[in-house]
């Protein structure tokens, strides 16, 4: 028997196509005003070539997954997977997924790019540097700290208080040691001392209004409307104050362009925008899923972490902000996850365990019933580990058939879009007959800011109540009375749980949501609700991996996965 692959053997062994072959696929034609190469195997799709193609009345399938555990569920491998399945069932379809960030690919992940013979690629690009985007938003950002602390150096004529600064830097790392700092020390050359601090780049405000941008015009006037902070007498300041977002503009006119790659079967793949959802809104950009839903009939595209974060965001955030509707939704469940919501430790996965998994099926079943919240049908997508037994899986067809939905086992690790052709049909089943009128949001943009946050917390998360001291409330009261309170909620909280109690597994209810800060996005255009322990500057694990990153005597890059 033959050792099994990793993924970047399987990634470095597949056979790419020339981008513009890829291309083709799509209609697109190999024109300079059509497209921008970015090397062989990668393209920028430009702008003024997506405003000129047709809507067309195509479907729109979101990749979500259950609460995520250390054993994973493979939501990207499962939408890599998918649309492979649906080109290999005869339908033209995209998967639109995000870019990945440094952060954890140096700290817990190592990559995210899918998996075994569900990827895109190429894949060592993808993880890295890729086409600069990253770069791009991280200069942006720290431009307009820059033009803050100069502006403040030369006189200060907006009268900004620097106590009272909320814009802080960004890097597309995991630092700890950034999280707070004394900026501008040194003596009266360097500027005023002051407090500051770094978030990691994919929870920058920058990122989220790149991704919710419907146009580059649109891109500009965000920015502008960003608070930098507030003056002596607490009036907003904003960063057209301070002629910032032109500059900032011209940082991000290319890497506003969607990228495009392929997948390993050489499928297009749009690749575009990366924020967190357990920090932000975690979904890709506006743009890239427009411009699929012009180019082909099926675009899957995923939102991050569990459904109670990233679809949620999609639907509440990303679908309110685009106007657009999903047909379906697919939620990813692994037979070893649901085993550790039951209990199992994660060494102990191995065993066939129906007891244990049984225990799990309430966190499945509690993100089933949130998204048909939403007016939406579900498919569950299996997402096969070699030691599922025959017996565990059918426990779970036979607890989603009794929730009225059906569950499909997927091998596409090992079988690539073979491996999801029951999935795709039962997809194109749900979207063929999908009323997308009866999609809803959860709350209406009318709602006041609180009972916003309390319909999250009571309806996906189980909580019975939310908790808020009274400053949080005030500031609340105070971003209603500014024009702020049609905005929609980010709740950023631990992705391990429903709770804000990262070991509190399964489907727990009746706890309480405590609200430790609220940022306004003005230029994003949400409201950001931070609970609990969770910190938009993460920090590495005791052993990262880019322990095992290098580079081999080839020169080639190992320790990718």
């Amino acid at each position: 028997m033959s050792a099994i692959k990793s993924d970047i053997e399987i990634a470095r062994a597949a056979k790419m196509q020339p981008i513009k072959n890829v291309l083709a696929k799509l209609n697109i034609p190999d024109d300079p005003e059509a497209f921008s190469p970015m090397g062989r195997h990668i393209a920028k799709i430009s702008l003024e070539y997506i405003s000129k193609l047709k809507e067309k009345n195509s479907h729109l399938v979101l990749v979500t997954a259950i609460t995520p555990t250390p054993a994973g569920e493979g939501k990207t491998t499962t939408s890599v997977g998918l649309s492979d399945g649906l080109n290999k069932i005869g339908k033209k379809s995209i998967v639109c997924l995000r870019e990945p960030s440094l952060g954890p690919s140096f700290g817990m992940k190592g990559g995210a790019a899918g998996g075994g013979y569900a990827q895109v690629v190429p894949m060592e690009q993808i993880n890295l540097h890729f086409t600069g985007d990253f770069h791009a938003i991280t200069s942006a950002h720290n431009l307009l700290s820059a033009l803050i602390d100069n502006h403040i150096y030369w006189g200060n004529k907006l009268n900004i208080d620097v106590r009272r600064i909320v814009w802080r830097r960004v890097v597309d790392l995991n630092d700890r040691a950034l999280r707070s700092i004394n900026a501008n020390l040194g003596g009266i050359a360097n500027g005023f001392p002051r407090e500051d601090g770094f978030d990691i780049t994919v929870a920058s405000e920058v990122m989220a209004i790149f991704c919710l941008s419907n146009s580059l015009k649109d891109l500009e006037e965000k920015i502008g409307n960003i608070t930098i902070g507030y003056t002596r007498d607490k009036k907003p300041v904003y960063a057209k104050d301070l002629n910032a977002h032109g500059a900032m503009t011209v940082l991000l006119k290319d890497a506003i362009k969607p990228n495009i790659t392929q997948t390993l079967e050489n499928n297009p793949a749009i690749i575009h925008g990366g924020p967190f959802a357990n920090i932000a809104h975690g979904c890709n950009s506006i743009i890239a899923t427009k411009a699929s839903l012009k180019l082909s009939d099926y675009v899957v595209t995923e939102a991050g972490f569990g459904a109670d974060l990233g679809a949620e965001k999609f639907l509440n955030i990303k679908c309110r902000k685009a106007n657009i509707k999903p047909s379906c939704v697919v939620l990813v469940a692994t037979i070893r996850a649901l085993k550790m919501h039951g209990g199992v430790k994660k060494d102990e996965l191995k065993k066939e365990n129906i007891e244990a998994l049984k225990k799990g099926l309430p966190n499945l079943e509690r993100h089933i019933d949130n998204l048909k919240k939403f007016g939406l049908e579900v498919a569950v997508a299996i997402n096969h580990f070699v030691t599922d037994t025959d017996q565990e899986v059918k426990v779970i067809e036979e607890h989603c058939s009794k929730l009225g939905v059906r569950a499909s086992l997927c091998t596409h690790w090992s079988d690539g879009g073979e491996g999801t052709k029951d999935l795709a049909n039962h997809v194109v089943d749900i979207c063929t007959k999908s009323k997308k009128n009866e999609f809803k949001f959860l709350y209406s943009a009318e709602t006041p800011l609180w009972k916003k946050i309390e319909a999250i917390a009571k309806e996906i998360y189980g909580a019975s109540e939310v908790v808020a001291d009274t400053k949080i409330r005030d500031q609340l009261r105070k971003m209603e009375e500014d024009g702020f309170g049609k905005f929609p909620i980010c709740v950023a909280k631990t992705q391990y749980s429903f709770s804000t109690d990262p070991s509190l597994k399964g489907a727990p209810s009746g706890h309480v949501l405590p609200i430790r800060e609220v940022k306004l996005l003005s230029g994003g255009e949400f409201i950001v609700v931070i609970c609990g322990a969770i910190m938009t500057m993460p920090g590495l694990p005791r052993i990262p991996a880019a322990d095992s990153i290098k580079l081999n005597d080839k020169g080639e890059v190992e320790g990718l996965f």
